[in-house]
């Protein structure tokens, strides 16, 4: 068994969707990134490749290469845990925490925890969705931008 941790966080932005764990939360602004800028699939990824020992989300998705620009997250996620299977790995559970002032994550949470089992091959009752503010502080409390934080393990 081994565990990693990923972290990742975006600007937000002007035009919609903001998309986080593969579901649209809000039409009407998005989040700022080479690809569709879903902070908790990225963070979910970087979790899993840092378990694996397999380096993190930029060394495999750079942003210098135009092929990852507007990626669907999903895509990258689902390639991560690819990698994961060719190294002998699989994920046995992720827990997720979404660090964001207004986008509200309570009302999707069964979708995401069900987005997520399904990419990562895991039952989804061994994955986890949770969400927090930063109480009005820093970047993430003005509204600026989301972050997320994942935990995996994989066996």
């Amino acid at each position: 068994m081994r565990i990693g941790w990923g972290f990742d966080a975006h600007r937000i932005g002007p035009q919609g969707p903001m998309i986080i764990a593969g579901v649209t939360v809000a039409d009407d602004r998005g989040l700022l990134a080479t690809s569709d800028g879903d902070v908790a699939l990225h963070a979910v990824a970087d979790a899993i490749l840092g378990a694996c020992a397999l380096g993190d989300l930029g060394s495999h998705f750079p942003s210098s290469d135009l092929q990852w620009h507007g990626a669907a997250s999903t895509d990258l996620l689902s390639r991560v845990i690819a990698m994961a299977g060719e190294a002998g790995f699989s994920v046995d559970s992720i827990d997720l925490t979404v660090i964001a002032q207004s986008a509200r994550i309570a009302p999707h949470r069964d979708d995401m925890r069900m987005k997520v089992a399904e990419i990562t091959r895991v039952p989804v009752d061994r994955v986890s969705v949770k969400a927090t503010t930063t109480d009005g502080m820093g970047f993430i409390g003005r509204d600026e931008g989301v972050a997320a934080v994942a935990v995996a393990v994989v066996i």
